[in-house]
């Protein structure tokens, strides 16, 4: 007897909430059953939003989260509204006590207990009550800078110390993350909004660290963050914002992590918009020292935008397997593309 479709619903229908439900759409064995969103999208198709056309596709009318997610409405939920675990809990409890799994854009999500251990306390209980899952991924945090990092410690029988280097591009990413970065700001602002701690720059730092020293074993005594403003020359556009010269097209992030008082995790991340207006070329770059030594470099980019939909889109069957509760990536079986059948994947 022939499983039924997998049964999806988006909440938030954004930059990545667009992305995603166009990759699921391309995906067999797998429906989009319902979009949850707010203001004036409300009662109009979801078509109306995507570059797909419906074609002989079921209509998917966009309504309130109460109207759409229900007990028994889905298999899995998809959240790509915020990036910090404070303002996504309420969103994904809901979902939680309607029995539905979850899975999360926000970049804290990653790994919760770094900065919000009670709330990510809360979210395993009111997950394994329920009998569902939940978890938070992206491309960065969830992969590039955490998970593959792990997966290439695989290959040593001891670590010292870790660096990784992500340059990358910010032009496929929507307000929410351009205003995060400070994208388009003077830079006396954005060096205001620092000192103030209202610019968040890269959100995931101490997630990403913190998820690699759990699971190495390293005690962690203490992470800083630096932001740095990058100053553009050149006139820079992308989808969703201008920016002229002596603005800002990006942050600078960097991130220490240490054991002992030693640094043992140095992250740096550079991103901008349109970086190769300037001669900036984007790619990943992971340096282990161990034994033995390994050095990664992926020229350009693994893209920030397509990978977050794709790893949202290719978690969903490790997901709905998977054991109540709250989960990260190293809990998890390593993501890898779906290009068959996702019900296949499902136990």
């Amino acid at each position: 007897m022939k499983k039924e479709n997998v049964r999806v619903i988006l909440w938030g229908l954004g930059a990545m909430g667009k992305g995603i439900a166009e990759t699921l759409l391309t995906k067999k064995g797998v429906e989009i059953v319902g979009v949850a969103w707010r203001g004036e999208r409300i009662g109009k198709s979801m078509y109306d939003y995507l570059d797909v056309e419906r074609g002989d596709r079921k209509d998917v009318i966009i309504g309130t989260y109460e109207e759409v997610i229900k007990e028994g409405a889905a298999d899995i939920v998809i959240i790509s509204t915020d990036s910090f675990v404070k303002d996504n809990f309420d969103k994904i409890k809901y979902c939680l006590e309607k029995k539905i799994n979850v899975i999360s854009t926000a970049e804290e999500m990653a790994y919760p207990q770094a900065q919000e251990p009670e709330l990510a306390k809360e979210m395993d209980r009111i997950a394994k009550e329920n009998g569902v899952t939940v978890l938070g991924t992206g491309i960065n945090p969830g992969l590039m800078m955490d998970l593959l990092v792990l997966v290439l410690t695989g290959a040593c029988t001891d670590v010292k110390n870790i660096k990784v280097k992500r340059v990358n591009s910010l032009s496929p990413f929507g307000p929410a993350v351009l205003n995060g970065q400070g994208v388009g700001l003077e830079v006396e602002e954005f060096n205001k909004r620092v000192e103030e701690g209202t610019l968040a720059g890269h959100v995931g730092f101490p997630e990403s660290i913190t998820m690699i020293a759990d699971a190495l074993g390293w005690k962690l005594d203490n992470i800083e963050l630096v932001r740095e403003p990058i100053v553009t020359n050149v006139y820079r556009r992308t989808p969703y914002i201008e920016v002229e010269p002596g603005k800002v097209a990006g942050c600078n992030m960097k991130g220490y992590g240490y054991v002992d008082g030693e640094l043992k995790i140095e992250m740096l991340h550079p991103q901008q918009i349109e970086p190769q207006l300037e001669g900036i070329d984007t790619g990943d770059y992971i340096t282990i020292e161990g034994t033995p030594n390994i050095n990664m470099s992926i020229k350009p980019e693994v893209p920030g935008g397509i990978g977050t939909i794709a790893m949202c889109v290719n978690m969903i069957p490790h997901v709905i397997n998977a054991s109540p509760g709250l989960k990260t990536m190293i809990d998890l079986p390593a993501p890898r593309a779906i290009v068959g059948d996702v019900r296949e994947l499902i136990d």
